[in-house]
């Protein structure tokens, strides 16, 4: 569900980066809050897991489309929703940067639909109303399930409002809505199994992880080695070997373009347009998850493994980066305490 930027109006691509921008920027003020060591390695190695989970684009039977994990809601319910945020907007800025995946006008459309969402909608307003205090297996598996499809389809429904209100496609709101809802609704089945499965094996492992990230806390003394190795392996293995199979049908955004224009691409239609792909284009040293010289037919699976492993370690890192910088300005602040006025 990455949008490109042939979909969007540069009006409607700048009002999603402001908006993304200010949320980013809503979310570092308040991780800085429930910050510590253990929480910053937890935010990069589940940034990489998303990023690695998201180039496995799965079939949907019968459609001749495929879908790939959003993530948000993945990492809202372990990280809680401002951190989690800020770990898919890493992901989709590395994606978009280095990959090509996803317009970088657009990007703040992607953050925004991948991002708030499944953190600031799906989590707090299903997810948490229906797992309570008090986890159970059949609780965990309707929470994930309900709140992933009611995530993915808000982020469907935005795109396209996004892209209705840029008027720059001839995508008709009425045909676009009525393929892209059913077919992420399929996705989102799929979403809510998966992350059913992944938060099921950190409730077993540490359930406190589950506790403090609902209360926005800190977590403290809590080892969780075991969970950042067990999840380290995964990604790896996910990125670098389990992408070579990843389906080839188009995804739901690309299937419902196809479907209702005839083209899973649009053209760039102004000069900002192709500005930005110029510089997407120097910065992507990977395309599309392969090598820039991989002949036509060639399976690639090399180059694949490459953007798994490269693009998982670079997430892990900004998100590392950005925990440590956000520790940082945290600890500066409660350093130099404004004095407090003598009554």
């Amino acid at each position: 569900m990455h949008m490109a930027d042939a979909l969007l109006s540069p009006a409607v691509g700048g009002t999603m980066w402001a908006a993304s921008a200010a949320t980013v920027a809503y979310c570092s003020t308040k991780v800085r809050q429930s910050l510590d060591d253990r929480k910053i390695p937890l935010m990069g190695v589940l940034a990489a897991f998303v990023f690695a989970a998201q180039m496995i684009n799965f079939t949907i039977p019968a459609t001749g489309s495929s879908g790939h994990l959003g993530g948000g809601l993945i990492l809202a319910i372990l990280l809680g929703a401002p951190a989690a945020f800020l770990a898919i907007a890493s992901v989709l800025t590395v994606q978009a940067l280095f990959f090509a995946d996803g317009g970088l006008l657009a990007l703040g459309c992607n953050i925004f639909n991948l991002g708030i969402f499944p953190c600031f909608i799906a989590y707090p307003l299903i997810y948490k109303k229906i797992v309570g205090d008090h986890p159970t297996s059949g609780r965990l598996l309707t929470g994930s399930l309900i709140a992933a499809i009611a995530g993915l389809q808000m982020g469907a429904f935005g795109v396209v409002l996004e892209t209705t209100l840029s008027g720059i496609s001839e995508l008709p709101f009425s045909s676009f809505v009525i393929m892209m809802q059913p077919i992420h609704l399929a996705i989102g089945i799929v979403e809510g199994l998966v992350t059913a499965g992944v938060i099921s094996f950190i409730w077993q492992a540490r359930p406190e992880i589950l506790e403090k990230a609902a209360a926005d806390r800190p977590i403290g003394a809590l080892p969780i080695g075991k969970v950042l190795i067990g999840l380290a392996m995964v990604t790896i293995f996910t990125g670098g070997i389990l992408s070579w199979y990843a389906s080839e049908h188009p995804d739901g955004l690309e299937w419902s373009m196809f479907k209702v224009s005839g083209q899973e691409e649009l053209e760039a239609t102004n000069g900002l347009h192709h500005s930005l792909e110029i510089i997407q284009e120097k910065t992507a040293f990977l395309p599309d998850y392969n090598f820039k010289d991989t002949a036509e037919g060639d399976s690639g699976r090399l180059g694949t493994s490459a953007s798994g492993l490269v693009g998982g370690l670079l997430v892990m890192l900004m998100g590392i980066a950005i925990g440590l910088v956000l520790k940082k300005r945290g600890v500066v602040g409660h350093d130099h305490p404004h004095p407090h006025p003598h009554v």
